[in-house]
């Protein structure tokens, strides 16, 4: 199923984007994906959710390398690279799925009381990975959007996350609501791509089974 109009617990408003495609990519990944990551979630900038909200949980530097073609973490200039390739990927906005792991002491009242059942499961996601020319960063990093709404933060919990797509590039906005109005867009195509058959199936991939060690 298609969503054609706005998918629940999702804001899309009117974008200036509306004329981008929905649904992007084959009807099944291909090379490099399925690309597999894991790590601890880092504190970032604050900014995604106070911002533009959408929220966004970083995987550390070492947990992302391995994804990237060759020379894209050291240059910033890297617009004009192919997005994917079978020994890696550039810069820009991908989907796939993810799973947060609270630790041991999640079975505690108080940490089961902002971290339910519903927090723990594989859920979509949306990941930026560059250097987000808007705000200037000076280094590259990998900032995944989880597709629900989760009570409270997580820093420090583990996290795996499973890429089998590529969206767009990354681009340098001259507003924030431009910004804004892109991002809505990449959370509707990243849902319909994944209503696939061929992506839907990786929901429940063996790799999310076995909890990341710290």
């Amino acid at each position: 199923m298609v969503f054609e109009s706005t998918p629940p617990e999702i804001s899309i408003p009117q974008s200036l984007s509306s004329t981008r495609p929905l649904i992007v990519g084959p009807p099944s990944p291909s090379l490099p994906y399925p690309i597999r990551l894991q790590g601890p979630v880092m504190r970032g900038f604050g900014r995604g959710g106070k911002d533009l909200g959408c929220p966004t949980a970083n995987l550390p530097d070492d947990a992302v390398d391995g994804m990237l073609l060759d020379g894209v973490k050291n240059s910033k200039n890297s617009t004009d690279r192919v997005p994917e390739g079978k020994d890696g990927v550039g810069t820009g906005v991908y989907y796939g799925y993810a799973r947060v792991y609270p630790p041991e002491s999640a079975g505690s009242e108080a940490e089961a009381s902002r971290f339910k059942e519903e927090d723990k499961v594989v859920l979509p996601m949306v990941m930026s990975l560059g250097w987000n020319p808007f705000y200037k960063n000076e280094r590259l990093t990998a900032e995944i959007h989880i597709l629900h709404s989760f009570a409270s933060d997580f820093y420090g919990y583990q996290m795996k996350a499973l890429v089998l797509g590529y969206i767009r590039p990354e681009l340098d906005y001259t507003t924030r609501e431009g910004l804004i109005q892109d991002i809505n867009t990449d959370k509707r195509v990243a849902l319909n791509c994944l209503d696939r058959p061929g992506y839907s199936v990786f929901a429940g991939d063996e790799f999310f089974d076995s909890i990341p060690t710290a």
